[in-house]
């Protein structure tokens, strides 16, 4: 598997009713940052996705963020984005999520909405049909996606999951230890990573 330069961040415009989503925004972008990698996300400056930026960016790492022309008031604001040391403005959404996944090379998912399922489902998806072995995390903060990853073991025992060989994301519960869960995956580190389980075998 291909060395990791860089992670791409799904998560939330919004900071979410628990000061705790904050809080693992902030220490996921200072990881990542200390690690040497580059952050990839969806260019906003508020509520999680504005966390995990400014704990990259305070810890010193290089930011890449990807928004659509028509959340750029929504999102984010001007003066925020010229702190990024790379904005991309992109014409649709589509071209935001084809240009964060070739740009990175591991995906996480912090506490979000509608969108952020929809991203992560399609990193899932695309790894079920073949397309890439990047690895997939979600940071399940305060049991956030204990609801998604009980409906994937449904979706396997009504057997509408047949590749699940394909799809292994992990749980990851402490937002500190996905960078090097990721590496694990990786091939990079062979040791265990605390707190981190595979939900391959709920598949």
């Amino acid at each position: 598997m291909n060395k990791i330069r860089s992670i791409c961040v799904y998560c939330g415009s919004s900071p979410g009713r628990d000061e705790v989503y904050i809080k693992a925004g902030h220490l996921l972008g200072h990881s990542i940052a200390k690690a040497g990698v580059r952050l990839v996300y969806g260019g906003g400056t508020k509520g999680i996705m504005g966390a995990v930026a400014d704990g990259a960016r305070r810890a010193g790492g290089k930011v890449t963020g990807i928004i659509p022309r028509f959340l750029m008031n929504r999102e984010a604001t001007e003066s925020a984005l010229t702190k990024l040391d790379e904005v991309i403005v992109t014409d649709n959404m589509h071209e935001r999520k084809h240009l964060m996944f070739e740009k990175s090379d591991a995906f996480v998912a912090l506490p979000g909405g509608i969108g952020t399922v929809e991203e992560i489902v399609e990193i899932m998806t695309w790894a079920q049909l073949g397309h890439h072995r990047k690895p997939i995390v979600f940071a399940n903060v305060k049991g956030f996606w204990d609801p998604m990853l009980t409906l994937l073991d449904h979706m396997k025992t009504e057997g509408f999951v047949h590749t699940s060989h394909l799809v292994q994301p992990l749980v990851v519960d402490q937002p500190e230890a996905v960078v090097s869960a990721i590496m694990v995956a990786a091939g990079a580190d062979s040791t265990p990573t605390e707190g981190v389980q595979s939900v391959i075998d709920k598949m």
